[in-house]
């Protein structure tokens, strides 16, 4: 079993739903993404979900777009998001870590190369947007040999036809993207929400997380009420941009943690 799939099943032995958290690497630097980074999990936060910044992120909105950049101007790169993960992974050894992002950064690194150093760095999964089950051959099928677990995202217009393409390689847990455009761009609806869920599940035994459009710890109660767990991003972001205090950020966090464990 892998990282995660220890953590869910946790969750599901204490009958409770998963918060996952989106952080940018790097943003606004080193030091700060890593004082967060290493406050996630006392926050509550049971997955961490962690960017890779990258020139041309096409499925994020414009405060994950502005947080890649912020990272990227700050001499942010692929060494130092495995540096980052390294220096977690000293204090921590459980709680699994997803990298997101694009696959140009993977393939200009080579994939044997990346993945090595992800295994050896303590990643758990990926999440990466552009690339379609049709190329599982790239990345999917090599990381899963590796260790690492290929998430795969499902979306209101993946029709009955196309899902079970979707879900063919994917492991860990399916992210149901709740809305159709960018990351904060709408408000996820529990009530549209869930009988997507209940389709999904209809076809996979993997938990079914949900992301976009969750910014307060209401929807994410409500959102995980109806799914296997919440996903909050653009929101947390934002305070990070703002230059709110590490520990205010953490507060904000355990808000939306505790309010997704009780859905």
């Amino acid at each position: 079993m892998t990282r995660i799939d220890k953590r869910f099943a946790a969750l599901r032995d204490k009958g409770t739903k998963a918060f996952v958290s989106f952080v940018m690497a790097g943003d606004p630097d080193y030091e700060t993404s890593l004082a967060v980074m290493r406050g996630l999990p006392a926050a509550g936060v049971d997955v961490i979900e962690m960017g890779m910044p990258f020139t041309d992120p096409m499925a994020d909105g414009p405060a994950i777009q502005k947080a890649g950049q912020r990272a990227l101007d700050a001499g942010h790169t692929m060494d130092r998001t495995f540096d980052m993960v390294r220096a977690f992974r000293e204090g921590d050894d459980e709680t699994p870590i997803v990298l997101m992002g694009y696959y140009n950064p993977i393939y200009s690194r080579g994939v044997e190369r990346f993945l090595a150093e992800a295994t050896a760095a303590g990643i758990d999964g990926l999440i990466i947007v552009d690339l379609p089950p049709e190329e599982d051959d790239e990345l999917c099928l090599p990381a899963q040999a590796a260790g690492i677990d290929f998430i795969r995202l499902a979306t209101p217009t993946t029709d009955d036809r196309r899902l079970p393409r979707v879900l063919q390689n994917t492991s860990g847990f399916v992210y149901y993207v709740s809305i159709t455009g960018i990351t904060g761009s709408a408000t996820a609806n529990a009530a549209s929400v869930g009988p997507e869920v209940a389709r999904i599940k209809a076809g996979t035994s993997l938990p079914i997380c949900v992301g976009f459009g969750i910014r307060t710890p209401e929807a994410a109660r409500d959102i995980a009420s109806v799914a296997d767990g919440a996903v909050v991003g653009s929101a947390i972001v934002e305070k990070i941009a703002a230059g709110e205090p590490v520990d205010a950020i953490l507060a904000f966090v355990r808000g939306l943690a505790d309010a997704t464990h009780a859905g």
